[in-house]
């Protein structure tokens, strides 16, 4: 299962550009997209937008057999210091964003009788983590309903999974900290006052870690394989 169309949303850096050049290792035409920064331009809280993305790149690329989720935002601060506003700024981006996508490509996959969608999520959506409420919530969701949708699309031949990143080497670390090596160091040790564990491996993971598992999911070495959740952290999440 290679040689066809990857759409890879979320292109423009980090996680989606590692994962954008590994499946055009792989032998897939990989079309990556994004607000700015990539081949095509996509605003996945647009439906217009969308769907003229996901007609473009079949009009002149061919049918998508592969769509990856990697488009994300993070914002982080208590639940009390933070307004409701981050929670819909980030359900709009990492929950409904990834669902509008998702659906438009599925629309065409599903006459063809094949396909496989993966969704970047984060061990957040299954693990409380301090100062990320709203984020946390965004990727559950997320992975909540690429699950269902999983389920529905199974009798088209179309698999549906989520892979669960826990800290990773990209420019989001940022956020988090002064420096991306402060924040990946942290992340290693853990911190007690947020109840949250360091990480096993004693290391962060690489955006090519993640790109690993997303192109094992959307490979024909995962032909039996949906509407699984796979963490990717380390055995931060202690799973």
């Amino acid at each position: 299962m290679s040689g066809g169309v990857a759409l890879v949303v979320g292109a423009a850096g980090g996680i989606g550009a590692a994962v954008l050049e590994r499946l055009g290792r792989a032998g897939w035409t990989a079309v990556g997209a994004d607000l700015a920064g990539a081949r095509r331009r996509v605003d996945v809280t647009d439906a217009a937008s969308v769907d003229a993305l996901v007609a473009a790149v079949e009009g002149s690329d061919g049918p998508i057999g592969v769509l990856v989720n990697a488009a994300g935002v993070l914002r982080a601060g208590s639940v009390l210091d933070t307004d409701l506003s981050d929670l819909e700024a980030l359900l709009a981006v990492n929950t409904v964003g990834a669902a509008r996508v998702s659906r438009a490509v599925a629309a065409r996959m599903a006459p063809r009788g094949s396909g496989a969608i993966v969704t970047v999520s984060s061990n957040a959506a299954g693990v409380p983590r301090a100062g990320m409420a709203a984020y946390a919530a965004s990727k559950s969701a997320a992975t909540a309903y690429m699950k269902s949708f999983g389920l529905e699309l199974a009798s088209h031949g179309i698999r549906c999974n989520v892979v669960a990143p826990g800290t990773t080497r990209t420019a989001m670390l940022t956020r988090l900290g002064d420096s991306v090596d402060e924040a990946a160091e942290r992340a290693i040790a853990g911190d007690s006052a947020l109840f949250k564990p360091g990480i096993p491996l004693l290391r962060v993971a690489e955006p090519e870690d993640i790109a690993e598992a997303v192109a094992f999911l959307a490979s024909d070495a995962a032909r039996h394989i949906t509407m699984q959740e796979l963490y990717v952290d380390g055995g931060a999440s202690l799973r």
